[in-house]
């Protein structure tokens, strides 16, 4: 199993076409607090591995792989989401051949990140290879500039 993550300012999964509608894909840099985004999963699920269901665990990390962790109605919360994940053959498929499934995962705005380098991380349980790590700046909010006189 294989996957790919990107940024994008939004996304949309098609049924079952293996296809993803993306607006903005592949940022790397943002202000704070966050605005709006999507994170856009790609799992390449080998042929064997079809009709199985799969976790995936997608989380954001400090750059030293530490939880962030944001003030939530219930206190303090990780950013953590979790998910469910099973591919099918489609009919006359070449045998061996693996299947793209797109996931979709859209964020609201608001993130309250300190300004740094994090990471988005994907991993599919029982798969240590199957590991995907994106990475993006967030930077100081631009200076306003002076009132004038």
């Amino acid at each position: 199993m294989k996957v790919n993550i990107f940024l994008a300012d939004a996304a949309q999964a098609e049924g079952n076409s293996g296809k993803i509608h993306a607006l903005g894909l592949g940022w790397r840099q943002c202000q704070t607090p966050t605005p709006p985004f999507a994170l856009v999963v790609f799992l390449d699920i080998d042929w064997d591995e079809t009709n199985k269901p799969h976790k995936l665990t997608c989380q954001l990390l400090t750059t030293d792989g530490e939880p962030v962790i944001v003030s939530g109605p219930q206190g303090p919360q990780r950013i953590l989401f979790e998910a469910a994940a099973e591919a099918g053959r489609a009919p006359g498929a070449i045998h061996g051949t693996s299947v793209r499934m797109p996931l979709t995962l859209n964020i609201p705005a608001g993130i309250p990140l300190e300004p740094g380098i994090y990471e988005w991380r994907v991993e599919v349980e029982g798969f240590a290879m199957a590991t995907a790590v994106e990475a993006f700046v967030v930077a100081n909010a631009a200076a306003a500039p002076p009132p004038p006189e």
